[in-house]
């Protein structure tokens, strides 16, 4: 029995990779993306992509080998270090492979190519959904197009339009607001830097505040300087005045060691403030039909290292869900839900816990606890 064709709005990883899995169970699938190319806009950082959620779901769009082939080996290592720059943990990466780190726009990539052409139409920016009763639901984008689906699935991340047929739960500031800068050839321009980096991730962490620096391909240092402070201490910053900018931000760290400290200071480019909201933990709805949401759309929390995985693990699993039902997509999308729902909501309160490690009064030390299972 053939399945309708998946309407997915959003072409992140989470979409991309239920797209895929459907494409591999032979369910068509149009993906519906506002940027207007898949080199719009760089794609964040490294991410460590998991053995108990992100892998699988690779394994179940057919993708393992192409993602070996992106790992960054090495890049699994992580220390932590006080604000003087001394190092308190040093772990190197065993290699194991339990948490190996990619690159975000590489990861995008292999799922992409592994798309039939046409599955993904960008620059279609969606403004407005609607039910049409039943199952039905109505898209209408920007260029004033319109299309209709018996399946709608949001992929749409964290200000989701498709969440309000869904549910009125709104993403929250969360008191806690990331600055992300890169350092570029910092083995040879900032080399006290770069070591005191290594070669990972490392946490230079302290109650409120941190400087969390991970080490990528090519002599890229790309560091988020990570901030506990109010909406209104944020806006009062000018980002658009890049020196400007950045001094205020080093101001949090005064006495810091400076190989640390140049993280922020000697920024190739602008800082880019990325204020972190959040979903409430136990976000859910009431079943609603030919319509669910995935990833950052259905529960939105702090950055943990899971965000990326549960997004993909989410469109895997509903993938999978609609393959084995179809005859009954209602049953399928009831299946997906319950799961998600229990699945996230252990994962923010994990997110909350992994915050306060980070940022809470007993930094770093509890940071080091979480590491080391002390």
């Amino acid at each position: 029995m053939m399945t309708a064709p998946v309407t997915i709005v959003g072409a992140g990883l989470g979409g991309l990779t239920l797209a895929r899995v459907l494409h591999v169970h032979g369910i068509p699938a149009t993906v519906y993306e506002a940027e207007p190319s898949a080199e719009a806009r760089t794609q964040g950082g490294q991410l460590d992509i998991h053995e108990n959620n992100g892998q699988p779901a690779l394994e179940a769009a057919g993708l393992t080998e192409e993602f070996r082939a992106i790992i960054h080996v090495g890049g699994a290592a992580s220390r932590v270090l006080d604000q003087h720059g001394k190092v308190l943990l040093d772990e190197p990466d065993d290699g194991d492979g339990g948490r190996p780190e990619v690159l975000r726009g590489d990861l995008r990539r292999i799922l992409l190519d592994s798309l039939p052409a046409g599955t993904v139409q960008w620059g279609r920016k969606l403004t407005g959904v609607r039910s049409l009763g039943g199952t039905r639901h109505e898209l209408t984008f920007a260029d004033d197009s319109t299309v209709t689906t018996e399946l709608l699935v949001g992929a749409d991340g964290a200000w989701s339009k498709v969440r309000p047929l869904l549910s009125d739960a709104q993403p929250w500031y969360s008191g806690y607001t990331f600055v992300e800068t890169y350092l570029h050839d910092a083995d040879e321009r900032h080399p006290a830097t770069a070591e005191a980096v290594g070669a990972g991730a490392m946490y230079a962490l302290a109650p409120g505040k941190g400087i969390c620096a991970h080490r990528e391909a090519g002599g890229i240092l790309h560091t988020y300087v990570e901030l506990h402070r109010p909406a209104d201490w944020v806006a009062a910053i000018d980002f658009t005045d890049a020196a400007a900018a950045k001094a205020r931000v080093a101001a949090e760290f005064d006495g810091w060691a400076p190989e640390l400290t140049a993280l922020i200071t000697e920024a190739g480019s602008a800082p880019v403030p990325r204020m972190i909201h959040a979903l409430p933990d136990a976000h859910r709805w009431d079943r609603v039909p030919g319509v669910t949401l995935i990833g950052d759309a259905a529960h939105l929390m702090p950055p943990s290292g899971e965000g990326a995985n549960l997004a993909m693990f989410d469109g895997a699993e509903l993938g999978k869900a609609i393959a084995a039902n179809p005859g009954d997509l209602e049953a399928a999308l009831a299946t997906h839900e319950a799961a998600m729902f229990a699945r996230s909501a252990a994962e923010a309160a994990d997110a909350h816990e992994i915050l306060e490690a980070c940022l809470g009064d007993r930094a770093p030390f509890s940071l080091i606890d979480f590491f080391t299972g002390g």
